[in-house]
């Protein structure tokens, strides 16, 4: 008895005929006939009545149908347990107070390790600090060194905050700009920039934001709109467009320091990562 004997009576059960079972898995009408003849020998009696025109699902049928359906079931489940191990053994887990460093390190993993799936989560410094202790990450991204014994830390990058400025704008002509003479004015922003946008917040009281969660409409509305929005000169950082200049922001709260951090008793695949990142250090920053 084998796996697809099973799938194939399931599929004459499910299609009622013989004939449309074959078309739907693709066999000749004799190919599966012999195959459904091997399958009642092995059980030792017939699982249809058959007249000239019809066959009919019989008792032992029906009982045979009912356990290769959970024996199909088991099958999909231990299919899909290993598929969920597999992805688990190939994903990272990386939570970070801002998206650019995990753009950077999901190329820095595509370059050396092509089947490893980098699983970013952007969110609050505490929320990535805690994640990191009690294991729910396997790398974190931080905007200061972690002085813990059970965490290993690496600076990662360096990311500066630019005004992006469009075209006709009062400012778009200033080689330079602070935080006291942006405060005030309106600006276009990304939902999802964590750390950058606590310190839009501390750094712009009087500023209105208007926030656009979805990057990809954000990223349209750039092109679009003449409201300020942010930049920075991280590589991986496409909100820069054609119409609008990138104006750097003197202030220090605009030029942030990320490291990347690991528990010390982090499995090898996360050591070889951090590993790696640290050698690079240099192309990094």
């Amino acid at each position: 008895m084998e796996l697809e004997q099973l799938r194939q009576l399931n599929e004459i059960a499910r299609c009622g005929t013989l004939q449309s079972a074959a078309e739907r898995l693709h066999l000749s009408q004799s190919a599966l006939s012999r195959s459904l003849r091997r399958l009642e020998d092995d059980l030792g009696q017939p699982l249809f009545d058959r007249t000239r025109n019809s066959m009919q699902i019989n008792a032992a049928g029906r009982m045979a149908l009912e356990r290769a359906r959970l024996i199909l079931a088991e099958e999909r489940r231990l299919r899909d347990d290993f598929a969920a191990l597999a992805k688990q053994e190939r994903t990272i887990r990386v939570a970070s107070v801002a998206p650019a460093p995990t753009w950077r390190l999901s190329s820095l993993v595509l370059e050396q390790y092509p089947t490893t799936i980098v699983e970013p989560d952007v969110t609050s410094e505490d929320e990535v600090e805690a994640r990191l202790i009690n294991g729910t990450c396997d790398l974190a991204i931080v905007a200061r060194e972690l002085r813990l014994p059970t965490i290993s830390s690496t600076v990662f990058m360096h990311e500066d905050l630019y005004a992006n400025v469009p075209a006709g704008h009062v400012l778009h002509d200033r080689e330079s700009l602070t935080f006291a003479e942006l405060d005030g004015l309106t600006f276009l922003v990304y939902g999802g920039i964590g750390f950058w946008h606590d310190i839009h917040q501390r750094m712009l009281p009087f500023a209105q934001f208007v926030t656009q969660p979805d990057r990809t409409i954000f990223l349209q509305q750039v092109r679009t709109s003449n409201l300020l929005t942010f930049t920075t000169n991280a590589p991986e950082n496409t909100s820069r467009h054609e119409s609008r200049r990138a104006i750097p922001i003197t202030d220090a709260e605009a030029h942030a320091t990320f490291w990347l951090c690991m528990r010390t008793d982090a499995p090898e695949r996360v050591r070889l990562l951090f590993g790696l990142a640290e050698a690079d250090e240099g192309a990094l920053l």
